[in-house]
């Protein structure tokens, strides 16, 4: 264990905060604008690169229910630290990434590009169709099951979430959920705290 975790908590590497304008997707790079790049190795192709037909919000913590550090990235670069705290011994085979990650200050990275696979939602089923990977976009809001997300993440998730629906055709309002939503009973995020009310009528405004 460090010498002090709480005061590498502290020392949250800041990702770009990106614009407060409007957010939009580089159809060159399949990424943010004004997002801060860091690429996972935990990625792979989609079976159709076209088929982008769903955005799946989830929320992490790590360790749980413990906001800042550099484990989150770690984690999906493969360089977390096992022996940095008990709970990462229970995630050393894993090999996960997400598309984005929105911090409690609205600071966004985003770590797999959107026409590529990453590897966020594991076993899961949409409207019948399994394999949510395969047609997803995944985004996690820094955050837990027992705490509220933040007005800075709410105003980051509306701004990429418009832009999202801008560049991908299939997407859709009713295409969201959350991870809960495609592994019930598996998982529970983005949780009980996550204002989905909020969240959908900050997409219409």
């Amino acid at each position: 264990m460090p010498q002090n975790i709480s005061a590498m908590n502290a020392q949250t590497p800041k990702a770009a905060a990106g614009s407060a304008g409007r957010v939009a997707v580089d159809p060159a790079t399949q990424r943010l604008r004004g997002a801060r790049w860091l690429p996972s190795p935990n990625f792979d192709e989609r079976p159709d690169p076209a088929d982008v037909s769903l955005l799946v919000i989830h929320a992490i913590s790590l360790p749980p229910d413990r906001f800042g550090g550099p484990w989150i990235d770690d984690l999906f670069l493969n360089r977390l630290d096992h022996a940095a705290h008990p709970y990462f011994a229970s995630l050393r085979d894993l090999k996960v990434s997400a598309h984005c990650l929105i911090r409690r200050d609205g600071a966004l990275t985003q770590y797999v590009a959107f026409d590529q696979r990453a590897w966020h939602a594991g076993k899961s089923q949409y409207r019948g169709r399994e394999r949510c990977n395969d047609f997803s976009i995944g985004i996690e809001l820094e955050g837990c099951d027992r705490k509220p997300f933040t007005q800075a993440q709410y105003r980051r998730l509306t701004r990429v979430t418009r832009a999202l629906l801008r560049a991908y055709p299939r997407l859709a309002r009713d295409r969201i959920v959350g991870h809960s939503d495609i592994a019930p009973g598996r998982k529970t995020d983005p949780g009980p705290r996550f204002d989905w009310p909020r969240y959908l009528a900050g997409l219409d405004a």
